[in-house]
């Protein structure tokens, strides 16, 4: 029972540093260009795609992106029945 915690403890430090790099990455990109910066994002929602931006095209782009992985999705989960 003790690999099962610390693989969960390792887990947790690696999403935890994961989700520091990304957010410094933001913050660093920002204070570089500040005037320039534009952002989007994604959420996925299972295999519902949520998609934002500060811009129409970013919005475009990351919407596109939600619907390709929607699509793996779907075709990975109707080939393993």
């Amino acid at each position: 029972m003790r690999a099962s915690e610390d693989f969960i403890r390792v887990g947790a430090t690696v999403t935890f540093v994961g989700f520091i790099i990304v957010l410094l990455g933001i913050v660093l990109t920002m204070l570089q260009h500040p005037a320039s910066t534009q952002m989007g994002g994604l959420i996925m929602l299972g295999p519902i795609p949520i998609a934002f931006g500060s811009a129409p095209e970013i919005t475009t782009n990351m919407l596109g992106l939600g619907l390709l992985i929607t699509i793996l999705y779907l075709f990975l989960w109707k080939t393993k029945r």
